[in-house]
């Protein structure tokens, strides 16, 4: 299992990232938010994800890359759930959007639960669009 987060899986796009909000889903799992949009024909490739702490919520520069550092390293870790179940590439953005400071465990947990949420819209969206052919 490959355990990284290469500099070729970071959302560093300004089009990609305006795509993600303008267009983009997301889905939430408190105090996560996922926001997610299928990858673009020209960059197809690697699926890419960006983190992002509100500055509303955490003023000092410190504690928004504190939790930026927890929100890369528990999708480090838990990548192999969304990667294992995507047939092709996505962007994601994922927001930590609470001035609560939960620990590690939790947001882990947290992060967790979110990738298992998504997985189940995504496989649910297919199903709604065939029956709405029918």
């Amino acid at each position: 299992m490959n355990f990284t987060y290469p500099k070729n899986e970071r959302l560093k796009s300004k089009t990609t990232i305006g795509l993600l909000f303008s267009e983009g889903k997301s889905v939430s799992k408190y105090p996560l938010r996922l926001v997610y949009r299928q990858a673009e024909q020209e960059y197809q490739g690697n699926t890419k994800v960006g983190v992002s702490v509100s500055k509303k919520y955490f003023k000092k520069a410190v504690d928004r890359n504190y939790f930026k550092r927890v929100l890369r390293e528990t999708y480090r870790l838990n990548k192999h759930l969304l990667l294992d179940n995507l047939d092709q590439p996505y962007s994601f953005m994922l927001f930590y959007q609470t001035k609560d400071r939960l620990t590690y465990e939790e947001i882990n947990t947290k992060t967790i639960q979110l990738f298992e949420k998504f997985l189940q819209q995504l496989n649910k969206t297919p199903d709604s669009e065939i029956k709405k052919d029918l």
